[in-house]
C-alpha cells in the first residue's frame, strides 16, 4: 500500500502540533507606497511603511522589520479596503420589470450563484473588500452560503454580512398578479401579525443571517404637494415594531428599503439601524434618524441608473426620484445623519458601473471628497459594527488595503482607478512593483 504524500509545509505544521507547539508566525510583509490617507484626520502620511503579519495590520511606519517581503506600490495613494453596504450579488440589473421577473422565474439557481460568484469578484477587484448583501431576491440563503465559501477560502470575495430573503407582508412585494393557482418565488419571506413576524426573524436567524431587512414601503408611490413622496405603509405599526424587537433581543441589526414618507416615518419610529434609499426624508424626520443613531444608505448610482428606464415603462414618479432624493440627502446631511456608502450594485449590472461612481454622487450633492471617503470606511464599519477591524489602517485592524493613483483629496474619481487590492493580508488584484 502506497503512502499519501503530505506537502512539505503540511508535513512541518503536524510535526510543530505533534509536538504542543505553535507554528512560526507568517512571514510580514512590508507595503510601500508615496502616500497613505489617514481617513480619521483627512490628511496625508508620506512615505508609510505598513507591515502586516498574516491578516492583520501589525504597524505603521517609516521602516521595515527585518527579513520583510517588500510590496512596492510607488506613486501610489494607499487607503482602507472600501465598504460597500447595500448590494444584491444575486442580482445583475433590474431596472425594468422584465429584468426583474427574468432573473427570478426563468434563471436557475446554480447559474445565479456562479453569476453571484463573478459579481464578488468584480467589486473585490475594484476595491471593495467588505459588502453588506441586502437580500437575495428568490435566491433564499444562498448569501449565507456564498459568504461561508468566501470565508473558508473556496472562493474569492469581500468579507461578506447578509440577510437572506427581505421581509415584507403579504401581497406587498413583487412577483404579483400571476397566476394564483401556480407558486413562484417572490423575492420575499412574507410574514403578518406581530407573531408571524417575530417567527420570521427567528427562523431566518437560525439559518446563520447577519442582518434582517424589510420593505416598509414598496408599491403605490406617490408625489405630494410639497414635492416629497408618499405610499400605503406595508406593516402596521405592531408588525414592524415586532420585527425590529425580536432581531434586536438576538443581537442583529434591521435594514429598512424606505422609499416614502410614511416608509422611512415607520421604520424610524420603530427603531430600525439604517434606512436603505431613503429618497423621501423630511427635515423632521432626519432630526428623529440623527437623534436615534439611525443611518442613511442612500443609494445615489441605483437612483440614477433606474429612474429613465423605470419612467419609459409607465412609472413616471421614478423620473422625479433622482432630485427627490438629492433634497433628502441634504436635509439628512444637515440633521447630522450619520451616512454610509451604498450602492445598490445588483440593482445596475456589476458589468457596467464601478461601485466606486457612488463617491462622485456624493461630492457631487455636497459633501467633501473626505467626507465621501469616510462613508465607505470608518462610517460603514461603525454601521457594521466593525469599528477598528475595517475601514482604517491601524495596528490590529484587518490587512484590507487598497492603492490608487492621483489624488482622492482632491478628485474622488481617482478612486474608480483602484488597481491594487489587498483583503486580509493577500493581494487580489493589481500587481506589487
Amino acid at each position: 500500500m502506497r503512502k499519501a504524500l503530505v506537502p512539505a509545509g503540511a508535513a512541518l505544521l503536524l510535526a510543530f502540533v505533534a509536538l504542543g507547539a505553535e507554528p512560526p508566525a507568517p512571514p510580514p510583509i512590508a507595503i510601500r507606497a508615496a502616500r497613505l490617507l489617514d481617513v480619521k484626520s483627512g490628511r496625508y502620511v508620506d512615505h508609510p511603511v505598513v507591515v502586516v503579519v498574516g491578516d492583520r495590520i501589525d504597524s505603521v511606519g517609516t521602516a521595515a522589520p527585518p527579513g520583510a517581503a517588500t510590496a512596492d506600490l510607488g506613486d501610489r495613494v494607499l487607503l482602507p479596503g472600501f465598504a460597500d453596504v447595500h448590494t444584491h450579488i444575486l442580482l445583475q440589473g433590474d431596472a425594468t420589470e422584465a429584468e426583474y421577473e427574468d432573473q427570478i422565474l426563468k434563471e436557475y439557481p446554480a447559474h445565479r450563484v456562479v453569476r453571484a460568484v463573478r459579481a464578488m469578484q468584480i467589486g473585490l477587484a475594484h476595491g471593495f473588500t467588505t459588502m453588506r448583501d441586502l437580500e437575495t431576491e428568490g435566491a433564499g440563503y444562498d448569501d449565507v452560503a456564498i459568504r461561508d465559501a468566501v470565508n473558508e477560502g473556496v472562493v474569492p470575495g469581500p468579507r461578506l454580512k447578509v440577510v437572506g430573503p427581505a421581509l415584507s407582508t403579504t401581497g406587498t412585494y413583487p412577483i404579483l398578479h400571476f397566476r394564483p393557482d401556480w407558486k413562484f418565488p417572490t423575492g420575499v419571506m412574507t410574514c403578518d401579525g406581530a407573531d408571524g413576524c417575530r417567527r420570521a426573524v427567528r427562523e431566518q436567524l437560525s439559518y446563520g443571517t447577519d442582518w434582517v431587512k424589510i420593505y416598509a414601503n414598496t408599491g403605490g408611490l406617490r408625489l405630494t404637494n410639497d414635492g416629497y413622496i408618499d405610499s400605503p405603509p406595508n406593516w402596521t405599526k405592531e408588525e414592524i415594531e415586532a420585527v425590529v424587537s425580536e432581531a434586536h433581543t438576538r443581537g442583529a441589526k434591521v435594514a429598512a428599503h424606505a422609499t416614502s414618507d410614511t416608509g422611512v416615518r415607520m421604520a424610524v419610529a420603530a427603531g430600525v439601524d439604517s434606512i436603505e434609499h431613503g429618497d423621501s426624508i423630511r427635515p423632521e424626520t432626519a432630526a428623529e434618524m440623527a437623534r436615534k443613531g439611525i443611518f442613511l444608505c442612500p443609494t445615489l448610482t441605483v437612483s440614477w441608473y433606474v429612474a429613465e428606464p423605470r419612467a419609459k415603462e409607465g412609472r413616471g414618479i421614478w423620473a422625479e426620484m433622482p432630485k427627490i432624493l438629492a433634497k433628502s440627502f441634504a436635509n439628512a446631511r444637515k440633521a447630522g445623519v450619520k451616512i454610509a456608502f451604498g450602492t445598490d450594485a445588483g440593482g445596475f449590472p456589476w458589468t457596467e458601473i464601478n461601485q466606486a461612481a457612488e463617491f462622485g454622487h456624493e461630492v457631487r450633492l455636497g459633501m467633501t471628497p473626505i467626507e465621501a471617503i469616510r462613508t465607505a470606511t470608518s462610517n460603514a464599519a461603525e454601521l457594521l459594527g466593525m469599528t477598528g477591524q475595517i475601514g482604517t489602517i491601524e495596528k490590529g485592524a484587518y490587512a484590507d488595503l487598497v492603492a490608487a493613483p492621483g489624488d482622492p483629496l482632491a478628485d474622488v474619481g481617482v478612486l474608480s482607478k483602484v488597481d491594487w487590492v489587498m483583503k486580509g493580508g493577500k493581494v487580489f488584484a493589481g500587481a506589487s512593483r
